[in-house]
């Protein structure tokens, strides 16, 4: 029953019981329909105060529940673009992962202008300018990853023994031109599981812009080219990371 239902039902109950008490019970009874009166209210008052604080109650341990999974999907995706960096691709290889961030090394580049002569013809040498990059050393992978739990980025929190699903693809840009991508993902209804079901039903067909969309928590995708994830900002105020 909505919260609409409970209302209109206080409402007849007590206007029945009214009618009751005024023209059929002899005045020595009326304490009986009284107290009766009285213990209807409380709980008719009780489903609608329930009814109020059901949804804000699912809506507050959602919110703690989702920031612990898209706080592990982003270190998931940190991993994957680091990766990325590396070789040029993503992997779902999830043990391979967590070694890369162990023993990987990120090239130190420098990026400077270099004035070169370069023979026209006829005579006609001419100063052009190029980009030269130079390697100028190499830093740990794992250099990025200080406090965060990255070992355990595959685990779905709260959920003893679930991890988190990592499928990788690849998306024509343009014409002629692939580029790698992945998709790492967990489900809304295993997260939220034991929490009211009616509530969660909506939850999982949500299309709000504040709300996570649809019926999973994920990063990244296999039909666009993004390694952003489907929550909203809020869940990124804290360290105002939110890459698209």
């Amino acid at each position: 029953m909505g919260l609409l239902g409970m209302i209109l039902a206080a409402v007849i109950v007590a206007v029945l019981l009214a009618i009751v008490i005024v023209k059929y019970l002899p005045l020595k009874l009326r304490w009986i329909a009284s107290l009766l009166l009285l213990v209807v209210t409380v709980f008719l008052v009780y489903k609608i105060y329930y009814g109020i604080m059901e949804p804000i109650i699912f809506n507050k341990n959602k919110v703690v529940k989702y920031s612990k999974v898209v706080e592990n999907l982003k270190i998931i995706r940190d991993a994957e673009v680091k990766y990325f960096e590396v070789t040029g691709k993503y992997t779902k290889d999830k043990a391979g992962l967590i070694q890369f961030i162990d023993t990987a090394k990120l090239a130190l580049t420098e990026t400077k202008t270099i004035v070169e002569k370069e023979d026209r013809g006829g005579g006609i040498i001419v100063d052009v300018e190029k980009r030269q990059i130079d390697t100028i050393g190499y830093e740990p992978v794992s250099k990025y990853f200080t406090g965060k739990n990255y070992k355990e980025m595959f685990k779905v929190p709260g959920l003893n023994g679930k991890e988190f699903e990592i499928e990788v693809g690849t998306v024509e840009k343009i014409q002629g031109l692939v580029v790698p991508t992945f998709y790492a993902y967990a489900e809304k209804k295993e997260v939220l599981k034991g929490m009211d079901e009616s509530l969660l039903k909506q939850e999982l067909e949500a299309i709000a812009t504040d709300q996570i969309k649809g019926e999973y928590i994920s990063v990244g995708s296999l039909d666009e080219v993004t390694t952003g994830g489907n929550w909203p900002p809020s869940y990124d105020k804290q360290d105002g990371d939110n890459k698209e």
